[in-house]
């Protein structure tokens, strides 16, 4: 009972940036919308993994490992804000192309093709939740304010978990609202100009990421 209350505050403290729009949220969101409900629960899941690696690494020290060599912290948003600024002109450059789903070309259902890429999409959101270094700092500075003065193993398991659940919970939310027949029809009819909207914000987001690494 005694890391209990702790672990209920780290689980409120990080649901609210959970939620915050970001790359994240326009991955899985178009991902959903775009392909298929499977594979943007698959994206989710892709979320959650990584926030889990980000829990693990910032349990595991990450936050003072960067202080301590402000070079390689630089490294790593340069590279996470390059991928984002990489699917952005991606997503941009295919908004004119028609979707087309690989298993129409195949033969394949929808559903068999979608559960045939849903690997795909969980190792995209892997991707992007792992492009953004930050949040492992976010994470430590939320463990370190509400961590008890001797935590046991259960309780650092705990964080982990709690944290893979707020983050695919949500994602895995965001797709089956998104993959339904309207949302899907809305985005057909405006595909276009969608998708260069989505493109415009992921390639901002990995700007602002590079702009900080230059200002470390």
């Amino acid at each position: 009972m005694n890391q209990l209350l702790p672990l209920l505050g780290i689980a409120g403290a990080l649901a609210v940036g959970v939620v915050s729009p970001g790359p994240s949220f326009v991955m899985v969101a178009r991902t959903a919308v775009s392909l298929s409900r499977l594979e943007g629960v698959a994206a989710a899941f892709g979320m959650g993994a990584g926030g889990a690696c980000f829990a693990l690494a910032a349990l595991a020290g990450l936050q003072a490992l960067l202080l301590a060599v402000p070079t390689l912290f630089i490294v790593l948003k340069v590279a996470g804000g390059l991928y984002l600024a990489y699917l952005g002109v991606r997503i941009w450059l295919g908004a004119r192309q028609p979707l087309s789903m690989a298993s129409s070309q195949s033969g394949e259902s929808g559903e068999a093709g979608a559960r045939r890429h849903a690997g795909r999409s969980f190792l995209l959101g892997l991707a992007t939740q792992l492009s953004n270094p930050k949040t492992a700092i976010v994470y430590a500075s939320v463990f370190a304010a509400f961590m008890p003065a001797s935590p046991s193993l259960a309780f650092g398991l705990g964080i982990v978990a709690v944290v893979f659940v707020l983050e695919t919970s949500w994602y895995a939310l965001v797709a089956l609202a998104l993959s339904a027949k309207g949302p899907q029809k809305t985005y057909l009819r405006y595909k276009a100009w969608a998708d260069r909207v989505a493109g415009a914000v992921m390639v901002s987001l990995g700007l602002r990421l590079l702009a900080s690494a230059h200002r470390a």
